[in-house]
């Protein structure tokens, strides 16, 4: 069987779509002519991803302002914005000097604004019944919604954790009611909080702990069967060909990363120095499950720098997969990309040049590549 390999999730926005966000949230459009922008770039990804070879798709995002903030708001503006949150709320700082940030909950219960099933729901009737997959985020960045180091007034944090749990086992059990092949959950706070940032206090609480058991308590909902097909993505951020945590080592995340009981793990990894990315295969070989609660855990390695214009060879991706199988199991192991080319609705993609049209062509370039690079390493190693 040939190692297994597939995307992370999100897409660069066309140039046309990201102005009707602007469009949308200025008022200069309704929401039907919106949903038809959206339309025509989800229709536009889906045919070409198809054409790279990839067994199952997705949306590239489209549909979200920002894969953090899909439950919270619909546009930068604040368009569906609940009003038990405030705007302002957790800040993850980018190295380029811009920020991102997630709304705070001032009073409960919590909430999703929409799920992203939901969004599937629309971009699944455009797949031509080609096989789907959905990102979702963590409950451990729902978590972040609500005050570090106070409680809010009628609503504890105990029962604030519950309605977390409850929420995203509702998004996750959705997406894959709706048709999706394959749900990963976007985990980029995980590591983030060992960052120890003091212009940041969250990332000084030691929360990591916190953040793998809420989402076991997630997985636990689930049965190895369908866990087999629940994956868990980490990196250190790739927004505006930006990142917010790489200089986070990857030895101090992994032995909780493995402690998950998820059946797959996508991992960013080709942003990284040959012989650090090394170090980082013999780690994984190391602390990889073969039986996470029921399942056997495959980690897929990131064989394409997203953050970077140049595009990677097949035969570059075949090697750095040949590297890695030197250390992770043949049967746990998989291959992906760094992470989702473009997290959020208004990246311009700073290293391309300004030009998402441009890096939206890249992103495809690089996938394509990937898929003949994994196919390269799969027949020298008989697979």
């Amino acid at each position: 069987m040939p190692i297994p390999t597939e995307l992370v999730g999100s897409l660069p926005r066309p140039t046309y779509l990201q102005k009707a966000y602007a469009d949308y949230d200025a008022g200069k459009i309704n929401q039907e002519e919106f949903i038809k922008v959206q339309d025509r770039a989800v229709e536009d990804s889906l045919e070409r991803l198809k054409e790279t070879g990839e067994t199952s798709i997705t949306d590239g995002d489209q549909r979200w302002v920002g894969f953090i903030l899909y439950p919270f708001i619909e546009t930068f503006g604040g368009k569906g914005l609940a009003d038990n949150m405030d705007p302002e709320g957790i800040k993850f700082p980018f190295d380029d000097g811009h920020f991102r940030q997630i709304p705070r909950l001032t009073r409960g219960p919590f909430k999703y604004r929409t799920y992203a099933f939901k969004n599937l729901e629309r971009s699944i009737a455009l797949s031509k019944g080609f096989p789907m997959k959905q990102t979702v985020i963590a409950p451990s960045m729902a978590y972040l919604t609500y005050p570090i180091d106070e409680e809010i007034p009628g609503y504890p944090r105990a029962q604030f954790v519950e309605d977390i749990i409850d929420e995203c086992e509702r998004d996750v059990r959705g997406c894959f009611a709706t048709g999706a092949k394959r749900v990963s959950i976007d985990f980029t706070e995980g590591r983030t909080a060992l960052k120890n940032d003091p212009n940041n206090p969250w990332t000084q609480a030691s929360l990591l702990d916190t953040f793998v058991s809420m989402i076991n308590r997630v997985l636990d909902r689930f049965t190895p069967a369908e866990r087999v097909n629940i994956g868990i993505h980490t990196c250190p951020g790739a927004d505006c060909d930006s990142n917010h945590s790489i200089e986070v080592n990857y030895h101090s995340l992994l032995p909780s990363l493995f402690k998950l009981n998820a059946g797959y793990f996508l991992m960013q990894l080709a942003s990284h120095p040959p012989e650090y990315r090394t170090s980082v295969y013999k780690d994984i070989g190391k602390h990889i499950r073969k039986d996470a609660n029921g399942v056997k855990q495959i980690a897929f390695v990131g064989l394409t720098d997203t953050l970077n214009p140049t595009i990677e060879t097949p035969e570059q991706v075949c090697e750095s997969l040949l590297e890695a199988s030197k250390y992770i199991p043949l049967d746990q192991l998989g291959a992906t990309d760094d992470c989702g080319f473009s997290p959020f609705s208004d990246d311009v993609k700073p290293r391309h040049g300004g030009n998402p049209d441009a890096a939206r062509d890249v992103a495809f370039a690089k996938i394509t590549a990937r898929m003949k690079g994994v196919k390269m390493a799969s027949e020298k190693l008989n697979l």
